[in-house]
């Protein structure tokens, strides 16, 4: 029997499109051994200095429309919830504390992109739903320990080149989107992939222009 091969999954609950590929789990390689691994996309954006789909408001439509044509497609159940971009860090932080296990991912994810909760209006019965109480749930996001987690797996991402989410690394390689399986499933059986032809040729272009502030 072939090693399971460790994978961590990058993940904030403000991504609608973690969500879709939350969803499509199934689909991955059974080789992959999956970690869920909660970041913040604000830190990931910061790190980059980059803005997010919901920052622009004609990109912001197109996302929701985007993910509400996709979930359809695929017969997976969605909901926008009634804000967003909304803040993602207690519910991020509760799932650090919780050791972010699979279940408790998708119990988040479908309070807030299967029901279209909203966290913040809603934080006793999100807790409820990952098996928490209220109370026991304050007392967690607000352990130092905890936040300083958080802050690591984000900087820890960034490192490994993670600009975005989700993001599925793997073997020094990253595939960020829920677009994204079927070419993690090739690597898996094709780990030399990005070593030859244009694929290593893609590591090799040369910038050609940035650009510059207009004034």
């Amino acid at each position: 029997m072939n090693p399971r091969i460790p994978a961590r999954w990058y993940f904030d609950i403000v991504s609608p499109y973690a969500y879709l590929h939350l969803k499509r789990f199934a689909e991955l390689h059974p080789a992959l051994d999956i970690e869920p691994v909660p970041v913040l996309f604000a830190g990931l954006l910061k790190h980059w200095d980059n803005k997010g789909p919901a920052e622009m408001a004609p990109k912001r439509l197109h996302t929701y429309r985007s993910c509400v044509w996709t979930a359809s497609q695929l017969g997976i159940p969605f909901r926008l919830p009634p804000r967003h971009p909304f803040n993602p860090l207690h519910g991020q932080r509760l799932l650090v504390a919780l050791g972010a296990p699979q279940t408790a991912v998708e119990a988040a994810y479908d309070f807030v992109w299967g029901e279209g909760r909203d966290l913040a209006a809603e934080w006793p019965l999100f807790c409820d739903r990952l098996g928490v109480g209220v109370d026991a749930a304050t007392a967690l996001i607000a352990d130092a320990a905890v936040k300083q987690k958080l802050m690591d797996n984000t900087a820890q991402a960034a490192a490994q080149g993670v600009f975005g989410v989700p993001t599925l690394a793997f073997r020094g390689q990253t595939f960020w989107g829920s677009d994204a399986i079927a070419w993690a499933n090739a690597c898996v059986d094709q780990p030399q992939m990005f070593d030859t032809g244009e694929m290593r040729r893609a590591a090799e272009i040369e910038v050609g222009a940035a650009r510059k502030e207009v004034r």
